[in-house]
């Protein structure tokens, strides 16, 4: 079960014009800016990657506008393990599972998730948060991952497990942005 006192968000390149040819990417652009203001919400420490940036694009504009006080990690490497800024920012947060969710699931995702698992931390996938170009490499990602002992989840119901109780303060406004 997710505790929100234990868990971080990792947002990995949402830039440019990838972000607009990959798999259902209103929905998932939709899905990532819900996702963004919750973990928000719930003061999770929000880790956002842009790679190569100079080449790709910056992040889309309606994931920059709700990511407003946080600041990009760039990256060259597919794994955001490999950049030294990155890996600080991991150990500095002192959680033990990172939410992953982002562009292209079978690459830069996949391989950020399996190097997380590798240094011990427990990762979940958010389903409704992640593309490929294709559906199938999404799909080919998540069945890989989740063999390599990552988890699946998607936005509702990881805002249900972090959030617990119906009384919780942030329950309310949490409803309001899934609805």
């Amino acid at each position: 079960m997710l505790k929100k006192e234990k868990t971080g968000l990792v947002i990995i390149d949402v830039q440019g014009r990838l972000a607009e040819i990959v798999y259902d990417s209103e929905r998932v652009i939709a899905n990532l800016v819900k996702l963004i203001q919750t973990a928000k919400l719930l003061d999770l420490p929000i880790l956002w990657l842009e790679q190569n940036p100079e080449k790709l694009g910056k992040t889309v504009p309606a994931l920059k506008t709700v990511l407003d006080s946080v600041q990009p990690i760039s990256k060259y490497a597919f794994s955001a393990c490999g950049e030294p800024e990155f890996s600080a920012a991991v150990e500095k947060t002192k959680v033990n599972t990172w939410l992953i969710a982002g562009i292209e699931a079978h690459i830069c995702v996949y391989q950020t998730a399996l190097d997380l698992m590798n240094s011990g931390y427990m990762v979940e996938l958010i389903s409704d948060c992640i593309s490929s170009r294709s559906l199938d490499n999404k799909e080919l990602a998540l069945a890989k991952l989740t063999r390599k002992g990552a988890e699946i989840t998607c936005l509702e119901m990881l805002l249900f497990e972090l959030i617990g109780d119906c009384q919780a303060p942030e329950f309310k406004t949490a409803l309001g942005l899934i609805k």
